[in-house]
């Protein structure tokens, strides 16, 4: 078993602790060794997922962004049971799919998989729903509202706790969400955070969770806005493949004392067995996000783990209680 150095940095080992991520997309073909449209390497799932066992990572929460994506999520979910969970819900930037057929007709397709899903214990979390004014280029910001509105509608029916998705929206995102805040009382988590302090600070009394990966902390505003997040709010994910911790950074500062990477990480053009892409972030990694969060807000890495445990098992029951 994989074992880190506490916290205080001193040398006692100690066992690895427990991990949920709660934001993976291994339905993306990257996992399977096709980057880009060009297969590169060999699927190595199978890798991916051993790594994330022996990082301590428990349970995965894999993101659906679409309806093939969830039922793809959904999939993944019944070949590794208890292992693996999905969310099922349409991500702000592929919301013109909702334009290709007839309004409720998506809508319908996507509020009865959850359905399905929820009772097989499948899915646990309605998402990934939400705005991205970011990335107007892929959907218009008047499409993005309107199904954003309609998925939280669904959410309500469903009854499952929301995984969601807030760009450069603050303002709009939490109107929608406050017009129907009575009927979602199971919340959510809003994942990927990058925002501004006083908007955490807003969605955290609406009742929210905040969910932290690489993105959550490039700028050094951005530690300022983990630092300040409430234990009893914070989730971990890494959003692999993408949202990897980088040396650019501002969170790279503490992970100087981290160790060595337990795995080794090679170029797709030259991947073997047993080893990491460069450049693809994947659940293992989600040991750099407790090591810096746990630095950043000044606990022990013990202390934030469990804590992050408690608060997902809490939300999305994962067969825990």
């Amino acid at each position: 078993m994989a074992s880190v150095l506490p916290a205080n940095g001193s040398n006692a080992l100690r066992q690895t602790p427990r991990y949920i991520d709660i934001g993976i997309n291994l339905t993306d073909p990257i996992y399977t060794g096709v980057h880009h449209g060009t297969k590169r390497h060999q699927d190595d799932m199978q890798g991916v997922l051993k790594r994330a066992r022996e990082a301590g990572c428990q349970k995965l929460i894999v993101t659906g962004s679409d309806l093939e994506e969830s039922k793809k999520a959904v999939t993944l979910s019944e070949s590794h049971p208890g292992f693996i969970y999905s969310t099922i819900g349409v991500h702000p930037c592929n919301c013109l799919q909702f334009t290709d057929k007839p309004n409720a007709g998506l809508l319908s397709e996507i509020q009865n998989l959850a359905l399905t899903a929820k009772e097989t214990g499948h899915c646990v979390a309605f998402g990934e729903i939400g705005l991205d004014y970011d990335r107007l280029m892929l959907c218009p910001k008047d499409v993005q509202l309107d199904y954003f509105a309609k998925q939280l509608d669904v959410a309500i029916k469903v009854d499952l706790p929301l995984f969601l998705h807030s760009r450069a929206a603050h303002e709009d995102f939490k109107r929608l969400l406050k017009e129907r805040l009575e009927n979602l009382p199971k919340r959510g988590v809003v994942h990927s955070f990058t925002g501004t302090e006083q908007e955490m600070l807003e969605l955290v009394e609406m009742g929210f969770d905040i969910g932290i990966n690489g993105c959550s902390m490039k700028t050094a505003e951005n530690l300022e806005v983990v630092k300040k997040v409430p234990l009893e709010r914070i989730q971990l994910e890494t959003d692999g493949p993408w949202c990897e911790m980088r040396a650019t950074h501002a969170s790279a500062q503490y992970l100087k004392d981290i160790g060595e990477e337990q795995w080794k990480s090679v170029k797709k053009e030259k991947w073997v067995e047993g080893a990491m892409v460069k450049g693809r972030n994947e659940p293992c990694q989600i040991v750099k996000v407790g090591w810096a969060v746990a630095k950043i807000k000044g606990v022990s890495l013990e202390e934030l783990t469990e804590k992050a445990w408690e608060n997902t098992i809490k939300m999305f029951g994962l067969g825990e209680r």
